[in-house]
């Protein structure tokens, strides 16, 4: 990954995440090319872990909104590196919670192997794979599930 350049352009020239580009190619308001945004990546792999065909059945027409709220379920406004992350949970007892730009509610916690773990509202679990990942407007981390809002089935 390219530090100069977007969150965007980075995950679309990376095989890694090319079911996230198809996705991102559907988000008509270019949710991962703003300024100072923080992203968790589901890479392929995670992808791969949801029932079979939720991602196709996301990318028909009449699903956009569960679409364009499942990818800015994955965002958060600002730059936060894992330092800070870390520091909320610490301050949080534990734990804290970022409002995602979809408004909805991610918590984050460390886990048992002493990583970063996320939960989605539906009790879903995700460890941050890689952190840090720096890019011209923000910071990308690579999850190892995709984070579901409640109103997905």
């Amino acid at each position: 990954m390219n530090p100069s350049k977007t969150i965007q352009e980075n995950i679309s020239a990376s095989p890694n995440f090319s079911t996230l580009t198809s996705i991102i190619l559907a988000d008509t308001t270019n949710t991962f090319s703003g300024n100072s945004i923080t992203v968790f990546a589901p890479d392929n792999k995670a992808f791969s872990r949801l029932p079979a065909g939720t991602v196709d059945t996301l990318l028909l027409p009449n699903h956009k909104t569960d679409l364009l709220n499942l990818i800015k379920y994955h965002a958060i406004a600002g730059k936060i590196t894992s330092k800070d992350i870390e520091r909320q949970i610490k301050a949080g007892n534990g734990q804290t919670t970022f409002t995602t730009l979809s408004g909805r509610v991610l918590t984050a916690k460390i886990n048992e192997n002493r990583n970063i773990g996320l939960t989605d509202e539906n009790g879903g679990q995700s460890v941050i794979s890689r952190l840090d990942v720096q890019q011209s407007n923000g910071i990308l981390y690579v999850v190892t599930q995709v984070l579901l809002p409640k109103f997905t089935q």
